[in-house]
């Protein structure tokens, strides 16, 4: 079945969002389609129908297309556990740790793996859109290149390229990706697109011409701004929108260094009826905030270092003798603990961490990932909710007597003797309406009613229509082979 390979002349272009918007357009025309990324690095991710771990992005872009997020459309996941180094995710499953210098050596033996993925996926779905990574116009990066040129001839596969001029340059982003393309990659190159455009697309059209004359390649349209994408998970921190609604509930998020699964925040900044904050470094915990959520972590006991150099740690004792509320969320359960013990060192260092104190627990480090779509309910409002456990370690401690969760009859994460300190592993709970709605009754925070579900769908389908607008969709779905 036919394919076709969405690139960018860099990285944050709109790569995912275009790919989510044409995978619902081709859901809406009949077909079945899949997306599929050979190679991202996000330390978002989501756990599979098939047991494993993806990008969020192609889970997001799995919905849009109306099917099961699999292992398969993400073959490799690089999840950064430091500035040089990443766990290697392969077909959902650790397959090694590696520091950027030695990743190189390794991409050849993986580019089997992400051939084997994507023909499972040819032979299953009638369209596979794939989305590249960062750019092909890092030439140095060309031997053994899996995620972007090195795919695409690999697998025969024809590329529109994408250009952002929100940013400014995109002459020079098209004009110099195609200077310093080998001819084999250019001819894989079937036209390009224009991305983020703000204003009246007919005042670009003269530099629209010149980067057609000069590249050779096709235009195949202006997309303007998409208006409406903080609506959707963002696959970066730095990308989550902050909503301005002052004067409403204050929830606040800390912005740790390696923060991960922070797609979490996306139902409560959507809630037009909540005001949400991540904070970033050097900014401290303000008093009016109600409910102060720390989040995940790739790297747990570097962020709790990180956490303490903000003073966050004085801040956040200061916040509950106010009366505030605390959620820990995976890394950030462990960090509210007494102990964080890595004795095989997992995540670096060999060795005790001393927690926050904050939750009567403990957390030993073990190497085997728990990765689970789960069933939970909550006891203190007795509202049921879906989510997911991606973590390692094990949480226990007279805290956990009190459950934040249970999971088929098993207790999970831990809640104060105060009831303002909560911890749990579980990724998700917002997503669901009712659950999310009584928990912050029960901390005297008044939300919307609206359906968090049902806006992401919403806002795929406005993304499909305003792609459907701006672009000749028919021609470009046509253009896969």
């Amino acid at each position: 079945m036919p394919a076709l390979m969405v690139q960018g002349t860099g990285s944050n272009v709109g790569k995912s969002l275009l790919v989510a918007g044409l995978c619902r357009a081709a859901k809406r025309r009949g077909l079945s389609v899949a997306p599929f990324k050979p190679q991202n690095m996000s330390n978002n991710a989501a756990v599979t129908s098939d047991g494993g771990e993806i990008g969020r992005a192609q889970a997001l872009q799995a919905l849009a297309a109306g099917c099961a997020a699999i292992c398969d459309m993400n073959p490799v996941l690089l999840k950064p556990e430091s500035e040089t180094g990443s766990q290697i995710i392969v077909q959902g499953k650790l397959y090694a740790t590696a520091r950027a210098q030695d990743y190189a050596a390794l991409k050849p033996k993986l580019m089997p793996f992400v051939l084997e993925s994507f023909q499972r996926l040819k032979s299953a779905f009638d369209l596979v859109i794939v989305e590249g990574a960062g750019s092909p116009a890092e030439v140095n990066l060309r031997p053994g290149d899996i995620a972007n040129m090195g795919f695409a001839c690999a697998a025969d596969v024809p590329v529109l390229l994408v250009g952002d001029i929100d940013r400014g340059g995109v002459i020079a982003q098209m004009v110099g990706t195609n200077n310093v393309l080998d001819p084999e990659d250019n001819e894989k190159i079937i036209g390009f697109i224009i991305n983020k455009f703000r204003g009246d697309p007919n005042l670009f059209s003269a530099g629209y011409e010149m980067i057609s004359a000069k590249t050779n390649w096709r235009g195949l349209g202006i997309a303007p701004y998409f208006d409406q994408a903080w609506k959707l998970p963002a696959e970066d921190a730095l990308d989550i929108a902050t909503q301005q609604r002052p004067g409403k509930p204050h929830i606040v998020c800390l912005g740790l260094s390696r923060i991960a699964n922070f797609d979490d925040l996306d139902p409560l900044s959507n809630d037009p009826e909540l005001q949400v904050t991540i904070l970033r470094s050097g900014q401290a915990i303000p008093a009016d905030a109600r409910l102060v959520i720390v989040p995940g972590s790739k790297s747990t006991s570097a962020d709790l270092t990180y956490l303490r150099a903000q003073g966050w740690d004085i801040d956040l004792k200061a916040h509950r003798r106010r009366g505030g509320h605390v959620l820990g969320i995976c890394g950030g359960y462990q960090m509210l603990g007494n102990v964080i013990d890595d004795p095989e060192g997992i995540e670096g260092v060999i060795g005790k961490t001393e927690g926050l104190g904050m939750l009567n627990v403990n957390t030993i480090m073990y190497p085997k990932k728990q990765l689970d779509q789960v069933n939970a309910m909550h006891p203190p409002t007795q509202q049921k909710f879906t989510g997911y456990e991606i973590h390692i370690g094990q949480t226990e401690g007279p805290d956990t007597l009190r459950p934040f969760a249970q999971l088929n009859g098993r207790n999970e994460g831990a809640i104060s003797v105060d009831g303002l300190v909560m911890g749990s592993y579980l990724h998700g709970m917002f997503s669901s309406d009712g659950f999310r709605h009584a928990f912050l009754k029960g901390l005297h925070i008044q939300s919307s009613a609206q359906a968090y579900s049902q806006t992401v769908d919403q806002t795929l389908n406005a993304l499909a229509d305003h792609l459907e607008k701006h672009l000749d969709v028919s021609a470009l779905l046509a253009s896969a082979r």
